[in-house]
């Protein structure tokens, strides 16, 4: 939706917050030291949350010299460096939970000026609008990228104050539904993994104070290669021209097994799976940054299609996510990294490799009673992944028109999300301020 109807003044961003690029920090200084500043560069901003999983560091003795590229919670940052992939604009906002960090060149942290609510510049940025002005003017052949000048160009309509905080206020609601299933799947996920570490790596399954083992394992379980508990890019067929699924990389992700799988292409080029196969990437620095996915977003005996550079698991021996947990196992992870070869930066994991690989597989009444008990997690891991996506739709078809005041909010009795409250102090100063 355009907002050249809009019911606000509109004037460019540019005259309404201040758009910073980061600083050039130099590649070879990076450090992995935990106590050291997490960096923000393109590859941490994700649609909406910052990777941190990945982030490099500065050491923290220097902090205090780059302070004017310190991130503070409510700042957004855009990716301006390859920001329109198939996955969408690449932008995130600092979280109060965050960690202090430092922003890096060639992303822009964006700062709302005095007309401007910084929650309302958020939506903004969110906003399809923003992604439909950003798409046809990247520029740049081999690294394409936009300009913190194109960014201040993009015209905002400029509601008074209160009303930008009751648009910001609505689209907050849906936000924190939305951050509310991301921490109750991160919550499923890591319980569920811890689980399959009780029994299948500690070796505490049930029954396992009454089990004999004999050469680290219990009897009646079997040492065998991965090949012999899995199909590895299992074969399927297809009829040329046949709608189907497309997953490219960038919808992996390394925090969680979910992931879209809402674009339809018909060439079959790339690889195959179903749902409950395991997709591991098989190319430098995607596995190694520990990008994942588990499949449960296709119809029953739908086949989908992915990267080419996408190596597909399919359980036979065991359960599909007894071996979800394996692909991602530090073990497993780094048996595959070894086995890597190429030119330096497009190295790929050799198949072979999974000849190699020993698992221990649990005979069919733990596989069974591992499955009733784990599988109800990774549905409702699913269902809230499908929720957010319903709750995304919404807010994204609402904002518009919010924005340009199609939809007045001025006589709306709004409760400001928990997101939104001003601490205690500021809340303290503006009731003194009101009497």
């Amino acid at each position: 939706m355009s907002w050249s109807a809009s019911a606000f003044p509109m004037k460019p961003l540019g005259e309404l917050a201040r758009i910073q690029a980061g600083y050039a920090f130099e590649s070879a200084r990076f450090t992995e030291a935990p106590e050291d500043v997490p960096l923000v560069k393109g590859e941490n901003v994700q649609q909406g949350y910052v990777d941190w999983s990945i982030a490099k560091r500065w050491p923290e003795a220097e902090m205090d010299a780059l302070e004017q590229f310190l991130l503070k919670p409510g700042d957004i940052v855009v990716a301006m460096d390859r920001p329109w992939v198939e996955a969408g604009l690449k932008w995130a906002y600092i979280k109060p939970e965050d960690p202090p960090s430092l922003l890096v060149q060639r992303v822009a942290r964006l700062r709302a000026g005095p007309e401007l609510e910084q929650t309302y510049l958020r939506a903004v940025i969110s906003s399809s609008c923003f992604s439909a002005y950003i798409q046809p003017i990247v520029t740049g052949v081999n690294v394409p990228h936009i300009s913190g000048k194109q960014i201040a160009g993009f015209k905002v309509p400029v509601p008074p104050l209160e009303q930008q905080r009751k648009v910001a206020a609505l689209i907050s609601a849906y936000d924190d539904l939305i951050a509310n299933n991301q921490r109750r799947i991160a919550l499923l996920e890591s319980m569920a993994e811890e689980i399959y570490r009780e029994w299948f790596v500690r070796m505490r399954f049930p029954g396992a104070d009454r089990a004999s083992f004999a050469k680290g394992l219990p009897l009646g379980w079997e040492r065998k290669n991965l090949r012999e508990v899995a199909e590895v890019d299992p074969l399927e067929r297809r009829r040329t021209g046949e709608p189907a699924p497309f997953v490219p990389m960038d919808r992996l992700s390394t925090q969680s097994m979910c992931f879209d799988a809402d674009e339809i292409r018909s060439d079959w080029a790339g690889a195959k799976f179903r749902n409950h196969d395991v997709l591991l990437p098989r190319i430098t620095p995607s596995l190694e940054n520990g990008k994942r996915g588990y499949v449960l977003c296709l119809k029953d005996d739908e086949v989908g299609v992915g990267s080419t550079e996408f190596i597909v698991l399919r359980a036979t021996q065991i359960s599909p996510e007894h071996l979800y947990f394996l692909s991602i196992s530090d073990g497993f992870r780094k048996h595959a990294e070894l086995s890597m070869s190429g030119a330096s930066g497009r190295q790929r994991v050799q198949e072979d490799c999974f000849n190699f690989f020993l698992v221990a597989v649990p005979p069919p009444d733990v596989t069974e009673a591992f499955v009733q008990v784990v599988r109800p997690m990774f549905k409702q891991v699913f269902n809230l992944a499908e929720q957010n996506k319903r709750l995304a739709a919404q807010r994204d078809a609402l904002l518009p028109r919010l924005i340009s005041g199609k939809l007045r909010v001025e006589a709306l009795d709004i409760q400001f999300p928990p997101s939104m409250q001003p601490p205690p102090a500021e809340a303290a100063q503006r009731e003194a301020i009101a009497s």
